[in-house]
């Protein structure tokens, strides 16, 4: 398989599968039960937990996608329940528990670790600090199912990282993006307080936005071989095989957040 034939193919699944996680009432009340109050608490703290104690302003500048007062609302309201490490490591034992339950048990999970590892091993995370704390964070050796699910939410983290790069390189805000993937109505729903119509000749600037985020995800998938991208994205679709095509879902669960297209990381 052809490097971007590979990475069309497995961008939505992996991006799906994760927002999947995110959006589940099981997730939900892993917070609750950690502790977090109903709400962005545990999302926020818990997937931005990997960037430290940082202002709220600092964590909306580096996710992106979600509207400024979600991300500080839900930064703040879970700072009293636990440190920022604790809460990320608290959200990766999550990631890993939905993992459990959610991928079939007849998928190869071994061949994937060795094959996703490999690709996150490559990346360059120079301007991708979400991703980059993602990529240090533990994962269980003894739980290969658990952590293939933690490596798709890995993944996932550096495609979205990519694309608001690229966003912002075409001349794209985000939540210009937004509103042009999912319209002004929906938008609100991730946050952004009246988000404008946007202009009509700027909506050729997402699609060159998906296709750079594919080009800065090239080099990943060259360190595969040709057949082992086609295995990489047979394992992805049968590990991803329970997933549900109903994005977006405005206001599903403390997590919910299809961003702009499969290059979203929200």
């Amino acid at each position: 398989m052809e490097i971007f034939d590979c990475i069309s193919a497995v961008a939505r699944p992996l991006h799906d599968f994760g927002d999947e996680f995110m959006s589940d009432e099981a997730t939900a009340h892993t917070g609750l039960t950690a502790g977090f109050a109903p709400g962005r608490g545990f999302y926020c703290r818990g997937r931005f937990g990997v960037l430290g104690e940082a202002p709220a302003s600092v964590v909306q500048a580096v996710q992106g996608f979600l509207g400024p007062h979600l991300v500080t609302a839900g930064w703040l309201a879970g700072r009293s329940v636990m440190p920022a490490e604790e809460a990320a490591a608290c959200y990766a034992g999550a990631v890993r528990t939905w993992g459990r339950a959610h991928i079939p048990g007849d998928v190869d999970v071994e061949h994937f670790n060795h094959l996703a590892q490999q690709l996150i091993d490559a990346a360059d995370a120079d301007a991708l600090p979400l991703f980059a704390g993602w990529r240090a964070q533990p994962n269980a050796g003894n739980d290969p199912v658990g952590a293939a699910m933690q490596r798709v939410h890995v993944l996932r983290e550096h495609r979205g990282a990519c694309h608001l790069a690229a966003v912002r390189l075409c001349g794209l805000s985000a939540q210009a993006a937004m509103v042009i993937n999912l319209g002004v109505e929906q938008a609100t729903h991730y946050g952004w307080q009246e988000p404008r119509a946007v202009a009509a000749a700027q909506v050729p600037r997402r699609q060159r936005a998906e296709q750079l985020t594919d080009e800065m995800q090239a080099p990943l998938y060259a360190t595969l071989t040709d057949r082992q991208r086609t295995e990489f994205a047979q394992l992805v679709d049968a590990l991803t095989a329970s997933r549900a095509f109903s994005r977006p879902r405005p206001g599903a669960g403390p997590g919910a957040g299809a961003g702009p297209g499969a290059g979203a990381g929200t």
